[in-house]
């Protein structure tokens, strides 16, 4: 069995996006690994390279200018991350540049993969995630954050990355997967709230289509506020990555955490108590099919 990793990068160093550790997280797992790293304004290509030479290929990529709504530009950079893997890989690891592995987790993936190795009905493989915010301390607790996806698929070219890079289908059809005993660590929303800021103005450029000196400008009015801007949050009492324990000590900010604050619409309220009184999630949006 040969596996390959896969992701896409731009800016990382511009953003604080913990690549480093996301991809570091997750080569113990692969054979290879393929990086697209788009044109950027920092070091970012540098940076990729000195992780680990002699298993990572780096893809040179332009992003295109004129995919500026819905964040389709994310999965059209991760599809050619995803075309440069070769042939001779049996499954394709995918890792976002805030998604992180634990290392208590690398066995059972493993072992995961062997099992479902010549099931050839398993397309992909499927994730639960942990959504942290603000700090390395609290994790989503709503319907707000997705709950599982795909981060594993056949080294089949015909399995494109879906919409914003959220999750896969094949000819346009959700993936038959198998589930996996793993979480992958989300840590999107915990930045110093400058660094937060600019990476949402520079997300808003590839959803909304406001051009990148608008976003440019409006990231420099302001810092991100954390406090107001979640529905309902949990302590995390788990721990974290090793790889991650360098950034976790640099914290060098506070964040103002309600954990008896429920801020949603009526029916969303409704649907979150549901969910913690019968442990079902109603009319959960899945991009996926589980095989039992």
């Amino acid at each position: 069995m040969k596996v390959c990793g896969f992701t896409f990068i731009r800016n990382a160093e511009k953003l604080d996006f913990p690549i480093v550790e996301a991809i570091t997280s997750v080569l113990p797992v692969c054979d290879y690994f393929v990086v697209a790293v788009g044109k950027s304004d920092d070091n970012t290509r540098k940076i990729i390279q000195n992780i680990s030479p002699e298993k990572i290929t780096i893809v040179d990529t332009v992003w295109d200018e004129n995919l500026k709504k819905g964040g389709a530009v994310y999965a059209h950079e991760t599809n050619k991350a995803l075309d440069a893997i070769p042939e001779e890989y049996d499954w394709c690891f995918y890792i976002q540049g805030d998604e992180v592995l634990h290392e208590k987790y690398i066995e059972p993936i493993k072992q995961a993969m062997l099992d479902n190795l010549d099931k050839k009905d398993v397309e992909g493989l499927l994730f639960g995630f942990r959504h942290f915010f603000g700090t390395y301390d609290y994790v989503g607790d709503c319907r707000r954050w997705y709950r599982r996806e795909i981060r594993i698929i056949r080294n089949d070219k015909s399995i494109r990355s879906y919409r914003d890079a959220q999750g896969f289908r094949k000819n346009d059809k959700k993936l038959k997967v198998a589930e996996v005993n793993a979480e992958i660590y989300h840590y999107g929303w915990v930045r110093h709230p400058r660094f937060m800021q600019e990476k949402i103005e520079s997300v808003k450029q590839f959803y909304d289509g406001i051009s990148e000196n608008e976003a440019v400008k409006k990231a420099a009015e302001q810092e991100f506020n954390y406090s107001g801007k979640y529905d309902a949050l949990a302590r995390f009492e788990g721990t974290h990555p090793a790889v991650m324990q360098t950034r976790i000590q640099r914290l060098n900010w506070k964040v103002e955490i309600d954990l008896h604050k429920i801020n949603m619409k009526l029916k969303y309220r409704i649907l979150y108590k549901i969910e913690k009184w019968l442990g079902v999630r109603l009319f959960e949006y899945t991009n996926y099919r589980i095989l039992k």
